[in-house]
Protein backbone atom coordinates (compact mmCIF):
# COMPACT_ATOMS: atom_id res chain seq x y z
CA UNK A 1 0.00 0.00 0.00
CA UNK A 2 1.50 3.32 -1.07
CA UNK A 3 -0.08 5.68 1.43
CA UNK A 4 -2.21 5.35 4.55
CA UNK A 5 -5.49 7.24 4.59
CA UNK A 6 -6.22 10.38 6.59
CA UNK A 7 -9.99 10.81 6.36
CA UNK A 8 -11.23 12.56 9.49
CA UNK A 9 -14.92 11.71 8.96
CA UNK A 10 -16.11 10.46 12.39
CA UNK A 11 -17.66 7.01 12.72
CA UNK A 12 -19.68 5.67 15.62
CA UNK A 13 -21.76 2.69 14.43
CA UNK A 14 -21.01 -0.62 12.74
CA UNK A 15 -23.65 0.12 10.12
CA UNK A 16 -21.45 2.98 8.91
CA UNK A 17 -18.57 0.52 8.46
CA UNK A 18 -20.71 -1.82 6.36
CA UNK A 19 -22.05 1.13 4.37
CA UNK A 20 -18.48 2.13 3.54
CA UNK A 21 -17.86 -1.31 1.99
CA UNK A 22 -21.20 -1.25 0.18
CA UNK A 23 -20.37 2.15 -1.34
CA UNK A 24 -17.89 0.39 -3.62
CA UNK A 25 -20.68 -1.15 -5.70
CA UNK A 26 -20.84 0.14 -9.27
CA UNK A 27 -22.52 -0.73 -12.56
CA UNK A 28 -20.82 -3.43 -14.63
CA UNK A 29 -20.09 -0.85 -17.31
CA UNK A 30 -17.80 0.87 -14.80
CA UNK A 31 -15.90 -2.26 -13.73
CA UNK A 32 -12.13 -1.87 -13.78
CA UNK A 33 -9.15 -4.02 -12.85
CA UNK A 34 -6.11 -2.90 -10.91
CA UNK A 35 -3.02 -5.10 -10.98
CA UNK A 36 -0.28 -4.97 -8.36
CA UNK A 37 3.08 -6.65 -8.61
CA UNK A 38 6.15 -6.78 -6.40
CA UNK A 39 9.74 -7.62 -7.30
CA UNK A 40 13.04 -8.02 -5.45
CA UNK A 41 15.72 -5.42 -6.18
CA UNK A 42 19.28 -6.79 -6.39
CA UNK A 43 22.74 -5.72 -7.49
CA UNK A 44 23.63 -7.45 -10.75
CA UNK A 45 27.32 -7.61 -9.77
CA UNK A 46 26.81 -10.12 -6.95
CA UNK A 47 23.05 -10.77 -6.53
CA UNK A 48 23.07 -8.97 -3.18
CA UNK A 49 20.08 -7.03 -1.83
CA UNK A 50 19.70 -3.28 -2.36
CA UNK A 51 19.66 -1.14 0.82
CA UNK A 52 17.38 1.81 1.37
CA UNK A 53 20.13 4.41 1.90
CA UNK A 54 23.06 5.29 -0.37
CA UNK A 55 23.94 6.43 -3.87
CA UNK A 56 22.82 3.09 -5.32
CA UNK A 57 19.77 2.28 -3.25
CA UNK A 58 16.00 1.95 -2.99
CA UNK A 59 15.70 5.64 -2.11
CA UNK A 60 17.78 6.52 -5.17
CA UNK A 61 15.41 4.42 -7.31
CA UNK A 62 12.40 6.27 -5.92
CA UNK A 63 14.00 9.67 -6.41
CA UNK A 64 15.00 8.73 -9.95
CA UNK A 65 11.49 7.50 -10.77
CA UNK A 66 10.00 10.66 -9.27
CA UNK A 67 12.19 12.79 -11.52
CA UNK A 68 11.41 10.64 -14.57
CA UNK A 69 7.63 10.32 -14.05
CA UNK A 70 6.79 13.55 -12.25
CA UNK A 71 4.74 11.63 -9.69
CA UNK A 72 4.11 13.00 -6.20
CA UNK A 73 6.57 11.71 -3.58
CA UNK A 74 5.10 9.99 -0.51
CA UNK A 75 7.09 10.74 2.63
CA UNK A 76 7.34 9.14 6.06
CA UNK A 77 9.38 10.91 8.75
CA UNK A 78 11.42 12.66 6.07
CA UNK A 79 12.09 9.55 3.99
CA UNK A 80 10.67 8.92 0.53
CA UNK A 81 8.68 5.66 0.68
CA UNK A 82 6.59 5.80 -2.49
CA UNK A 83 5.18 7.76 -5.40
CA UNK A 84 1.60 8.56 -6.41
CA UNK A 85 0.53 9.38 -9.95
CA UNK A 86 -0.92 12.88 -10.23
CA UNK A 87 -3.72 11.43 -12.34
CA UNK A 88 -4.92 7.95 -13.17
CA UNK A 89 -4.63 6.31 -9.78
CA UNK A 90 -1.34 4.40 -10.04
CA UNK A 91 1.30 4.31 -7.30
CA UNK A 92 4.72 2.92 -6.48
CA UNK A 93 5.33 1.65 -2.97
CA UNK A 94 7.81 -0.35 -0.91
CA UNK A 95 7.28 -3.58 0.93
CA UNK A 96 9.21 -4.03 4.20
CA UNK A 97 12.30 -5.67 2.67
CA UNK A 98 12.58 -3.23 -0.21
CA UNK A 99 10.35 -5.19 -2.59
CA UNK A 100 9.48 -2.61 -5.24
CA UNK A 101 5.75 -2.54 -6.01
CA UNK A 102 3.63 -1.04 -8.74
CA UNK A 103 0.00 -0.59 -7.75
CA UNK A 104 -1.51 -0.21 -11.17
CA UNK A 105 -4.22 2.24 -12.15
CA UNK A 106 -7.81 0.99 -12.52
CA UNK A 107 -7.96 -0.02 -16.18
CA UNK A 108 -10.65 -1.34 -18.51
CA UNK A 109 -8.78 -4.18 -20.22
CA UNK A 110 -6.01 -6.68 -19.71
CA UNK A 111 -4.31 -5.29 -22.79
CA UNK A 112 -3.94 -1.99 -20.94
CA UNK A 113 -2.53 -3.86 -17.96
CA UNK A 114 0.12 -5.40 -20.18
CA UNK A 115 1.07 -2.01 -21.60
CA UNK A 116 1.13 -0.41 -18.15
CA UNK A 117 3.49 -3.10 -16.86
CA UNK A 118 5.89 -2.78 -19.79
CA UNK A 119 5.95 1.01 -19.46
CA UNK A 120 6.65 0.76 -15.73
CA UNK A 121 9.48 -1.74 -16.15
CA UNK A 122 11.02 0.25 -19.00
CA UNK A 123 11.07 3.40 -16.86
CA UNK A 124 12.39 1.51 -13.86
CA UNK A 125 15.18 -0.14 -15.84
CA UNK A 126 16.26 3.23 -17.20
CA UNK A 127 16.72 4.48 -13.63
CA UNK A 128 18.09 1.24 -12.17
CA UNK A 129 20.62 0.20 -14.81
CA UNK A 130 23.11 3.04 -14.16
CA UNK A 131 22.96 2.07 -10.48
CA UNK A 132 23.76 -1.56 -11.24
CA UNK A 133 20.34 -2.67 -10.00
CA UNK A 134 18.01 -5.22 -11.53
CA UNK A 135 14.79 -6.92 -10.41
CA UNK A 136 13.79 -10.51 -9.72
CA UNK A 137 10.28 -11.80 -10.45
CA UNK A 138 9.72 -14.71 -8.08
CA UNK A 139 7.56 -15.48 -5.04
CA UNK A 140 10.18 -15.86 -2.31
CA UNK A 141 13.65 -14.50 -1.67
CA UNK A 142 15.91 -17.34 -2.88
CA UNK A 143 19.22 -16.35 -1.33
CA UNK A 144 19.25 -13.78 1.46
CA UNK A 145 18.73 -14.54 5.13
CA UNK A 146 16.32 -12.42 7.11
CA UNK A 147 19.30 -10.67 8.71
CA UNK A 148 20.78 -9.87 5.29
CA UNK A 149 17.51 -8.41 4.02
CA UNK A 150 17.28 -4.60 4.24
CA UNK A 151 14.51 -2.86 6.18
CA UNK A 152 12.61 0.11 4.85
CA UNK A 153 12.09 3.20 7.07
CA UNK A 154 8.31 3.02 7.05
CA UNK A 155 6.44 3.58 10.31
CA UNK A 156 3.72 0.98 9.82
CA UNK A 157 6.39 -1.64 9.16
CA UNK A 158 8.19 -0.84 12.42
CA UNK A 159 4.96 -1.63 14.29
CA UNK A 160 4.36 -4.80 12.28
CA UNK A 161 7.93 -6.01 12.78
CA UNK A 162 7.55 -5.80 16.55
CA UNK A 163 4.13 -7.44 16.48
CA UNK A 164 4.49 -10.29 14.00
CA UNK A 165 6.64 -12.65 16.12
CA UNK A 166 3.92 -12.54 18.80
CA UNK A 167 1.19 -13.97 16.57
CA UNK A 168 2.78 -16.45 14.16
CA UNK A 169 5.96 -18.18 13.08
CA UNK A 170 6.34 -16.70 9.59
CA UNK A 171 5.25 -13.07 9.84
CA UNK A 172 8.68 -11.57 9.30
CA UNK A 173 9.32 -13.90 6.35
CA UNK A 174 6.02 -12.73 4.85
CA UNK A 175 6.98 -9.09 5.28
CA UNK A 176 10.59 -9.18 4.19
CA UNK A 177 11.05 -12.19 1.94
CA UNK A 178 7.98 -12.66 -0.28
CA UNK A 179 6.55 -11.08 -3.42
CA UNK A 180 3.12 -11.35 -4.97
CA UNK A 181 1.01 -10.46 -7.98
CA UNK A 182 -2.59 -9.57 -7.19
CA UNK A 183 -5.59 -8.04 -8.89
CA UNK A 184 -8.28 -5.75 -7.50
CA UNK A 185 -11.77 -6.22 -8.93
CA UNK A 186 -15.14 -4.51 -8.64
CA UNK A 187 -18.60 -5.74 -7.66
CA UNK A 188 -22.05 -4.45 -8.63
CA UNK A 189 -24.00 -5.30 -5.47
CA UNK A 190 -23.77 -7.16 -2.18
CA UNK A 191 -24.97 -10.34 -3.88
CA UNK A 192 -22.38 -9.97 -6.64
CA UNK A 193 -19.67 -9.34 -4.05
CA UNK A 194 -20.67 -12.47 -2.15
CA UNK A 195 -20.55 -14.66 -5.28
CA UNK A 196 -17.12 -13.35 -6.23
CA UNK A 197 -15.82 -13.66 -2.69
CA UNK A 198 -16.99 -17.26 -2.43
CA UNK A 199 -15.52 -18.32 -5.78
CA UNK A 200 -12.35 -16.36 -5.06
CA UNK A 201 -11.87 -18.01 -1.68
CA UNK A 202 -12.51 -21.51 -3.03
CA UNK A 203 -10.19 -21.14 -6.04
CA UNK A 204 -7.43 -19.13 -4.38
CA UNK A 205 -5.37 -22.26 -3.73
CA UNK A 206 -5.58 -23.13 -7.42
CA UNK A 207 -4.07 -19.72 -8.16
CA UNK A 208 -1.33 -20.48 -5.63
CA UNK A 209 -0.58 -23.77 -7.39
CA UNK A 210 -0.61 -22.30 -10.90
CA UNK A 211 1.61 -19.36 -9.98
CA UNK A 212 3.87 -21.24 -7.54
CA UNK A 213 7.35 -19.75 -7.80
CA UNK A 214 9.13 -19.88 -4.44
CA UNK A 215 10.99 -23.20 -4.10
CA UNK A 216 14.26 -21.72 -2.72
CA UNK A 217 15.24 -20.24 0.63
CA UNK A 218 18.74 -19.25 1.73
CA UNK A 219 20.54 -20.87 -1.22
CA UNK A 220 18.79 -24.24 -1.12
CA UNK A 221 15.56 -26.04 -1.92
CA UNK A 222 12.99 -25.44 0.80
CA UNK A 223 10.69 -28.39 0.05
CA UNK A 224 7.82 -26.25 -1.24
CA UNK A 225 6.52 -25.28 -4.62
CA UNK A 226 5.11 -22.15 -2.97
CA UNK A 227 7.06 -21.26 0.15
CA UNK A 228 5.05 -18.07 0.15
CA UNK A 229 1.86 -20.15 0.36
CA UNK A 230 3.30 -22.03 3.33
CA UNK A 231 4.27 -18.78 5.05
CA UNK A 232 0.67 -17.60 4.92
CA UNK A 233 -0.43 -20.73 6.80
CA UNK A 234 1.07 -19.28 10.00
CA UNK A 235 1.62 -15.54 9.68
CA UNK A 236 -1.20 -14.16 11.83
CA UNK A 237 -4.22 -16.42 11.74
CA UNK A 238 -6.46 -13.88 13.45
CA UNK A 239 -6.28 -11.65 10.38
CA UNK A 240 -5.22 -13.98 7.56
CA UNK A 241 -6.25 -17.05 5.64
CA UNK A 242 -9.53 -18.68 4.73
CA UNK A 243 -12.73 -17.14 6.14
CA UNK A 244 -15.39 -19.75 6.83
CA UNK A 245 -18.28 -17.29 6.56
CA UNK A 246 -17.07 -16.14 3.13
CA UNK A 247 -17.00 -19.69 1.76
CA UNK A 248 -20.53 -20.42 2.94
CA UNK A 249 -23.74 -19.11 1.38
CA UNK A 250 -25.42 -16.04 2.82
CA UNK A 251 -22.29 -13.91 3.16
CA UNK A 252 -22.94 -10.18 3.64
CA UNK A 253 -20.94 -7.03 4.24
CA UNK A 254 -21.93 -7.16 7.92
CA UNK A 255 -20.22 -10.52 8.35
CA UNK A 256 -16.89 -9.11 7.19
CA UNK A 257 -17.34 -6.04 9.41
CA UNK A 258 -18.06 -8.15 12.49
CA UNK A 259 -14.94 -10.23 11.84
CA UNK A 260 -12.76 -7.18 11.16
CA UNK A 261 -13.95 -5.45 14.35
CA UNK A 262 -12.43 -8.18 16.50
CA UNK A 263 -9.02 -8.27 14.77
CA UNK A 264 -6.29 -6.41 16.69
CA UNK A 265 -5.32 -3.11 15.09
CA UNK A 266 -1.84 -2.15 13.99
CA UNK A 267 -1.94 1.63 14.30
CA UNK A 268 -3.75 4.92 13.99
CA UNK A 269 -2.24 8.03 12.42
CA UNK A 270 -2.56 11.38 14.15
CA UNK A 271 -0.68 14.50 12.99
CA UNK A 272 1.44 12.30 10.68
CA UNK A 273 2.55 10.18 13.66
CA UNK A 274 1.87 6.46 13.90
CA UNK A 275 0.57 5.20 17.24
CA UNK A 276 0.98 1.50 18.02
CA UNK A 277 -2.51 0.07 18.66
CA UNK A 278 -1.76 -3.64 18.56
CA UNK A 279 -3.14 -4.01 22.10
CA UNK A 280 -6.74 -3.22 21.08
CA UNK A 281 -9.25 -4.45 18.53
CA UNK A 282 -11.17 -2.05 16.33
CA UNK A 283 -14.30 -2.83 18.32
CA UNK A 284 -12.54 -1.82 21.53
CA UNK A 285 -11.27 1.29 19.77
CA UNK A 286 -14.84 2.22 18.87
CA UNK A 287 -15.81 1.68 22.50
CA UNK A 288 -13.25 4.25 23.66
CA UNK A 289 -10.24 2.05 24.46
CA UNK A 290 -7.74 4.70 23.34
CA UNK A 291 -9.24 7.51 25.38
CA UNK A 292 -6.44 8.91 27.47
CA UNK A 293 -3.74 7.32 25.27
CA UNK A 294 -4.06 9.70 22.32
CA UNK A 295 -5.63 13.14 22.14
CA UNK A 296 -7.89 12.44 19.17
CA UNK A 297 -9.07 9.02 20.34
CA UNK A 298 -12.35 8.96 18.44
CA UNK A 299 -12.35 6.60 15.43
CA UNK A 300 -12.54 8.01 11.91
CA UNK A 301 -13.26 6.64 8.48
CA UNK A 302 -9.55 6.90 7.76
CA UNK A 303 -8.82 4.63 10.72
CA UNK A 304 -11.29 2.07 9.36
CA UNK A 305 -9.82 2.24 5.87
CA UNK A 306 -6.31 1.75 7.24
CA UNK A 307 -7.47 -1.14 9.42
CA UNK A 308 -8.99 -2.88 6.39
CA UNK A 309 -5.61 -2.63 4.67
CA UNK A 310 -3.98 -4.55 7.54
CA UNK A 311 -6.27 -7.58 7.18
CA UNK A 312 -4.85 -10.46 5.14
CA UNK A 313 -7.51 -13.01 4.17
CA UNK A 314 -6.99 -14.91 0.92
CA UNK A 315 -9.54 -12.54 -0.65
CA UNK A 316 -9.58 -9.11 0.97
CA UNK A 317 -12.69 -6.96 0.94
CA UNK A 318 -12.46 -3.20 0.75
CA UNK A 319 -14.65 -1.23 -1.63
CA UNK A 320 -13.39 -3.80 -4.12
CA UNK A 321 -12.04 -7.35 -3.88
CA UNK A 322 -8.35 -8.24 -3.80
CA UNK A 323 -7.21 -11.67 -5.02
CA UNK A 324 -4.13 -12.40 -2.91
CA UNK A 325 -3.03 -16.03 -3.43
CA UNK A 326 -0.40 -15.86 -6.17
CA UNK A 327 3.39 -15.79 -5.93
CA UNK A 328 5.31 -13.10 -7.73
CA UNK A 329 6.63 -14.19 -11.10
CA UNK A 330 7.90 -13.22 -14.55
CA UNK A 331 6.47 -10.56 -16.85
CA UNK A 332 3.98 -12.92 -18.48
CA UNK A 333 2.48 -13.79 -15.09
CA UNK A 334 1.72 -10.14 -14.32
CA UNK A 335 -0.99 -10.18 -16.98
CA UNK A 336 -1.92 -13.84 -16.54
CA UNK A 337 -2.99 -13.42 -12.92
CA UNK A 338 -5.61 -10.73 -13.61
CA UNK A 339 -6.64 -12.61 -16.77
CA UNK A 340 -7.39 -15.68 -14.66
CA UNK A 341 -9.66 -13.80 -12.26
CA UNK A 342 -11.25 -11.40 -14.75
CA UNK A 343 -12.15 -14.36 -16.94
CA UNK A 344 -13.83 -16.12 -14.02
CA UNK A 345 -15.50 -13.19 -12.26
CA UNK A 346 -16.33 -10.44 -14.78
CA UNK A 347 -18.69 -12.46 -16.99
CA UNK A 348 -21.97 -13.65 -15.49
CA UNK A 349 -22.02 -17.02 -17.22
CA UNK A 350 -18.40 -17.72 -16.25
CA UNK A 351 -19.05 -16.77 -12.63
CA UNK A 352 -22.05 -19.08 -12.52
CA UNK A 353 -20.00 -21.89 -14.08
CA UNK A 354 -17.22 -21.40 -11.52
CA UNK A 355 -19.75 -21.49 -8.69
CA UNK A 356 -21.28 -24.67 -10.10
CA UNK A 357 -17.86 -26.31 -10.42
CA UNK A 358 -17.04 -25.56 -6.77
CA UNK A 359 -20.52 -25.86 -5.21
CA UNK A 360 -19.68 -29.04 -3.29
CA UNK A 361 -16.41 -27.68 -1.90
CA UNK A 362 -17.12 -27.04 1.77
CA UNK A 363 -14.94 -25.18 4.21
CA UNK A 364 -13.10 -28.30 5.41
CA UNK A 365 -12.21 -29.40 1.87
CA UNK A 366 -11.06 -25.94 0.83
CA UNK A 367 -9.01 -25.60 4.00
CA UNK A 368 -7.36 -28.98 3.43
CA UNK A 369 -6.51 -27.96 -0.13
CA UNK A 370 -4.99 -24.74 1.14
CA UNK A 371 -2.79 -26.75 3.50
CA UNK A 372 -1.68 -29.17 0.78
CA UNK A 373 -0.96 -26.84 -2.13
CA UNK A 374 2.29 -25.21 -0.89
CA UNK A 375 3.97 -28.63 -0.95
CA UNK A 376 1.96 -30.58 -3.54
CA UNK A 377 1.08 -27.86 -6.01
CA UNK A 378 -1.10 -29.03 -8.89
CA UNK A 379 -0.96 -32.64 -7.68
CA UNK A 380 -3.02 -31.78 -4.58
CA UNK A 381 -6.57 -33.09 -4.62
CA UNK A 382 -10.05 -31.83 -3.78
CA UNK A 383 -13.31 -33.70 -4.17
CA UNK A 384 -11.41 -36.76 -5.37
CA UNK A 385 -9.85 -34.86 -8.29
CA UNK A 386 -6.27 -33.75 -8.84
CA UNK A 387 -5.96 -29.99 -8.90
CA UNK A 388 -4.28 -30.29 -12.28
CA UNK A 389 -7.52 -31.68 -13.72
CA UNK A 390 -9.58 -29.04 -11.95
CA UNK A 391 -7.29 -26.41 -13.46
CA UNK A 392 -8.21 -27.54 -16.98
CA UNK A 393 -11.88 -26.97 -16.27
CA UNK A 394 -11.31 -23.65 -14.55
CA UNK A 395 -9.13 -22.34 -17.37
CA UNK A 396 -11.80 -23.36 -19.86
CA UNK A 397 -14.27 -21.21 -17.92
CA UNK A 398 -11.79 -18.32 -17.77
CA UNK A 399 -11.23 -18.52 -21.53
CA UNK A 400 -14.99 -18.42 -22.12
CA UNK A 401 -15.37 -15.44 -19.80
CA UNK A 402 -12.68 -13.45 -21.56
CA UNK A 403 -14.04 -14.33 -24.98
CA UNK A 404 -17.46 -13.10 -23.89
CA UNK A 405 -15.93 -9.77 -22.80
CA UNK A 406 -14.55 -9.44 -26.34
CA UNK A 407 -12.02 -6.74 -25.49
CA UNK A 408 -9.54 -6.64 -28.36
CA UNK A 409 -6.13 -5.08 -28.80
CA UNK A 410 -4.89 -3.21 -31.88
CA UNK A 411 -4.02 -6.52 -33.56
CA UNK A 412 -7.52 -7.91 -33.00
CA UNK A 413 -6.60 -10.33 -30.20
CA UNK A 414 -9.05 -10.83 -27.39
CA UNK A 415 -7.92 -11.06 -23.77
CA UNK A 416 -7.48 -14.83 -23.80
CA UNK A 417 -3.93 -14.28 -25.07
CA UNK A 418 -3.00 -13.34 -21.50
CA UNK A 419 -3.91 -16.83 -20.28
CA UNK A 420 -1.21 -18.43 -22.45
CA UNK A 421 1.30 -18.91 -19.59
CA UNK A 422 -1.31 -20.81 -17.58
CA UNK A 423 -2.30 -22.92 -20.57
CA UNK A 424 1.37 -23.89 -20.87
CA UNK A 425 1.66 -24.74 -17.18
CA UNK A 426 -1.38 -26.99 -17.32
CA UNK A 427 -0.23 -28.64 -20.56
CA UNK A 428 3.20 -29.34 -19.09
CA UNK A 429 1.80 -30.27 -15.65
CA UNK A 430 4.56 -28.09 -14.22
CA UNK A 431 4.49 -24.70 -12.51
CA UNK A 432 7.39 -22.27 -12.65
CA UNK A 433 8.49 -23.71 -9.30
CA UNK A 434 8.69 -27.19 -10.82
CA UNK A 435 10.78 -25.84 -13.68
CA UNK A 436 13.13 -23.99 -11.31
CA UNK A 437 13.62 -27.08 -9.15
CA UNK A 438 14.46 -29.16 -12.22
CA UNK A 439 17.05 -26.63 -13.30
CA UNK A 440 18.52 -26.38 -9.78
CA UNK A 441 18.96 -30.16 -9.78
CA UNK A 442 20.15 -30.15 -13.39
CA UNK A 443 22.16 -27.57 -15.30
CA UNK A 444 22.37 -25.13 -12.36
CA UNK A 445 24.37 -27.72 -10.41
CA UNK A 446 22.71 -27.00 -7.07
CA UNK A 447 23.09 -23.22 -7.20
CA UNK A 448 20.31 -20.65 -6.83
CA UNK A 449 22.35 -17.83 -8.35
CA UNK A 450 21.24 -18.58 -11.94
CA UNK A 451 17.66 -17.75 -10.93
CA UNK A 452 18.65 -14.07 -10.81
CA UNK A 453 19.37 -14.18 -14.54
CA UNK A 454 16.56 -16.58 -15.41
CA UNK A 455 13.76 -14.67 -13.67
CA UNK A 456 14.89 -11.05 -13.85
CA UNK A 457 12.88 -8.31 -15.50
Amino acid sequence: MARDTTDDTPISTTSELAAYLASGAKPETQFRLGTEHEKFAFFKADNSPVPYFGDASISALLNGMQEKLGWEPIMDAGHIIGLAARSGGGAISLEPGGQFELSGAPLETLHETGSETVEHLDALRAVAEPLGIRFLGIGGSPKWTLAETPRMPKSRYDIMTRYMPKVGSHGLDMMYRTCTIQVNLDFSSEADMAKKMQVGMKLQSLATALFAASPFTENKLNGYRSWRGEIWRDTDNQRAGLLRFAVEDGFRFEHYVEWALDVPMYFIVRDNKYHDCTHVTFRQFMNGALKGEVTDWQPTLGDWTNHLSTLFPDVRLKRFLEMRGADGGPLSHISALPAFWVGLLYDGAALDAARELTKDWGYAAVSALRDAVPTQGLSATIGGRALHDVAKDVLEIAHAGLKARNRRDAQGNDETIHLAPLDEIVAAKASLADTLVARFEGDWNGSVDPVFASCQY
